[in-house]
């Protein structure tokens, strides 16, 4: 009947047919313009075929639909808003007309059915899905909120307060939720769902089924009555509590759903297009579905990396502390084996408690039994000595940050290991060329930045030195990705990449404290702008005497733009004994009450360090506290670019994102500079030039500048 690139619809006889989507030369379905044009001829066919008794809708691949083609989103988010509506306009037609054929439709649901493609499941008039199926409507995880009818449909057909549930969360549903809540007609054995689906299509043809019956439970509105009302009162003050401004999405998901709720179908389609083109104009969406577009850039990078190697399928920790307890741990619990060596029993303990604790977490959540954590257990082996090195693919060294003690361990792993096994140094800012004089072979080797803790932070550094091999990388990068982490590969040079850009934040704040700006303040207004936390309490997190070990590495790096003019109030706190939260006391002090709550205060010794080294200053705003901490950030984000620290804008701004909590909604430090505009952006930095090297503009920045270009 119809073939196309996407899909296609066949005659099934007796009156029944199929439209199949099958997008060619791709591994998963999305609804791209392709399949949206071929979606129209296909339902004009449809309408007008008097023949045809009933419809299914199905896939040809392990998944349905896996939503709308986000590639093809920020081209569209240029279009001024009318322009913007006329096309999604254009799928509600499309997806109406399904919904207002002449007979019955059924949407057999494999896989992933979400966003784009579980509103296009709701267009039928049933949905039958296989027991492992997934749908969900996750578009306020890029900024917006569904646009093809799905906060329309869903809250008409399973409640306003479970699709709120459902839209504001983001997340997958399982296909028995769905049963339960009214979102899916049957679930069957996934084997069986093509012939399940045309059976229950067979029933609805012959009445057994009410067709009409549920096109009228998705578009009939509530009833618009005192009642009614009240629960919608009710029910936006409970989820507007939860809202956070900087993410708008929520908000006018929540809104819309509420606006609509009383109103006609048609009507409410309109509500909801145009929340979705104020969204989709909105900096949130441009950052958030940049972010995703920057994810699949690294999931590529690593992809190819990935091709070039073998999986590791034996590996090794030097070092049995807080981060190798963390490194065997995930290494094993995501399927590779992993000895875990040091030096003291009591650091074995240590490093196997670590892990221990980790799975006993997972089995509290109900995502672990215990046979499922002896298992992980079983498969990190602790060694006081190297005989159990044998047969190890990679070493990852995770000894104490000091050149020497990393020399030593490293000449002596290498004399035992085969000649083929990968040395990795978990190094956050010491040069993986000074490392590699330490060895024989240091094309085997690398560095392999880690973020602590472990099993929580996503992001690995893959650290290439100046005489690392390719397939070095390439199993590097294969390790990390087995690991179940995003890894991106950095070339030499101190600090890297994340702690190269996080240095001058750092200084900037000890700029602030000398000029007599409280770092509470400080913490609260870098918290308003989109940090999980502010810098102080980032320092005692990571660590008083940490945070001046880099930074000492990073004065001597870049000495010009990273030295200091005045004293350095964390080397201050660290000379007093103050390590942070590791021993309770730095810029704040931390400890337990009477009612064993953990309490944070101002720590007095903190404050009265600064009062004693802080210069007269002027009053400053807080838009002027943000404009000093992230010009400098910014301007290193671009000479690591300039550099060739990593290759793409993506790579800067993801490592930013996955290693530091950069404000996702912001996009990273490049996109925040396009965000502003590089002329903007340029007299920020100008208008702080008296600060010093670290606003100072570099080259290419003002090349680009003269050029009109952007970072993206």
């Amino acid at each position: 009947m119809y073939k196309g690139q996407a899909v296609s619809l066949q005659n099934l006889g007796s009156g029944l047919v199929e439209m199949i989507f099958d997008l060619q030369d791709e591994s998963v379905n999305t609804l791209n313009s392709v399949a949206q044009y071929e979606l129209s001829k296909i339902t004009a066919l449809l309408a007008a075929d008097d023949n045809i008794k009933g419809l299914l809708i199905s896939s040809a691949k392990p998944a349905f639909i896996v939503g709308a083609d986000i590639t093809e989103f920020q081209q569209h988010f240029t279009l001024a808003s009318e322009d913007l509506k006329d096309w999604i306009n254009e799928t509600h037609a499309i997806f109406c007309g399904i919904e207002n054929l002449p007979y019955p439709t059924v949407a057999g649901v494999n896989g992933m059915a979400l966003g784009g493609g579980f509103e296009l499941a709701l267009s039928a008039d049933f949905r039958i899905l296989a027991d492992d199926a997934q749908i969900g409507l996750p578009e306020v995880n890029l900024g917006l909120c569904p646009g093809w009818g799905g906060t329309v449909r869903l809250s008409r057909l399973i409640g306003v307060d479970a699709a709120l549930q459902w839209m504001l969360t983001g997340k997958p549903q399982t296909a028995a939720s769905a049963l339960e809540l009214g979102a899916a007609d049957k679930v069957v054995k996934t084997g069986s769902l093509r012939a399940e689906a045309l059976n229950f299509l067979r029933d609805a043809i012959a009445g057994k089924q009410s067709a009409e019956q549920n096109r009228q439970r998705k578009q009939r509105p509530l009833l618009d009555c005192t009642a009614v009302q009240t629960e919608l009162a009710d029910l936006y003050e409970k989820y507007a509590t939860k809202l956070v401004p900087n993410y708008p999405a929520a908000g006018e998901i929540l809104n819309t759903v509420c606006k609509h709720a009383m109103l006609p179908f048609d009507a409410a389609l309109k509500v909801e297009t145009n929340a979705f083109t104020a969204l989709a104009h909105s900096d949130a969406a441009k950052s958030l579905v940049g972010l995703f577009m920057n994810d699949q850039v690294l999931k590529k990078k690593s992809r190819a990396w990935c091709k070039k190697s073998d999986r590791v399928g034996k590996s090794a920790v030097l070092g049995a502390g807080i981060m190798g307890g963390g490194v065997a741990y995930q290494s094993a619990s995501t399927g590779t084996p992993i000895v875990m060596k040091d030096i003291r029993e009591e650091a074995l303990e240590l490093g196997l408690k670590t892990a221990s604790k980790l799975l006993d977490r997972k089995i509290e959540k109900g995502q672990l039994d215990n046979a499922g954590k002896l298992a992980v257990m079983n498969a990190i082996t602790p060694a006081l000595d190297f005989s159990s090195f044998d047969d190890v693919d990679l070493v990852v060294e995770a000894v104490v940050e000091n050149p020497s003690v990393k020399a030593t361990v490293l000449t002596e792993v290498e004399a035992v290991v085969r000649e083929t096994t990968v040395l990795a140094s978990n190094t956050s800012t010491i040069s993986i060329d000074t490392l590699a004089q330490s060895v024989q072979r240091p094309e085997l080797f690398c560095g392999m930045h880690f973020f602590n803790p472990v099993s929580l932070m996503p992001l690995v550094e893959v650290i290439r030195g100046s005489k690392t091999s390719d397939q070095t990388i390439a199993r590097t990068v294969s390790y990390a990705t087995a690991m179940g982490k995003t890894p991106i590969v950095v070339n030499d040079c101190p600090g890297f990449l994340v702690n190269r850009i996080l240095f001058p934040y750092f200084n900037a704040f000890n700029r602030l404290l000398i000029n007599g700006v409280d770092f509470q303040r400080i913490d609260q207004v870098m918290e308003a702008f989109g940090w999980p936390m502010g810098p102080a309490y980032l320092a005692d997190v990571v660590g008083i005497d940490t945070l001046v070990h880099a930074d000492h590495v990073m004065q001597n790096g870049f000495p010009e733009r990273m030295g200091h003019d005045d004293e350095v109030i964390a080397e201050l706190l660290l000379a007093a004994d103050c390590l942070g939260q590791k021993n309770s006391r730095g810029f704040y002090e931390y400890g337990v009450d009477e009612n064993g709550h953990r309490y944070k205060k101002q720590a007095d010794l903190a404050l009265e360090l600064i009062t004693r080294h802080a210069k007269q200053a002027k009053e400053i705003s807080d838009q002027e506290i943000v404009d000093r901490m992230m010009v400098p950030m910014c301007l290193e984000a671009v000479r690591c670019l300039a550099d060739g620290i990593v290759e793409t804008p993506a790579e800067v701004d993801m490592g930013l994102i996955l290693g530091l909590g950069f404000p996702r909604f912001r996009g990273g430090a490049l996109r925040f500079i396009d965000s502003i505009g590089l002329s903007e952006f340029a007299a920020m930095a100008q208008a702080y030039s008296q600060h010093g090297a670290l606003y100072t503009l570099p080259a290419t920045f003002k090349d680009m500048q003269d050029r009109a270009q952007s970072f993206y």
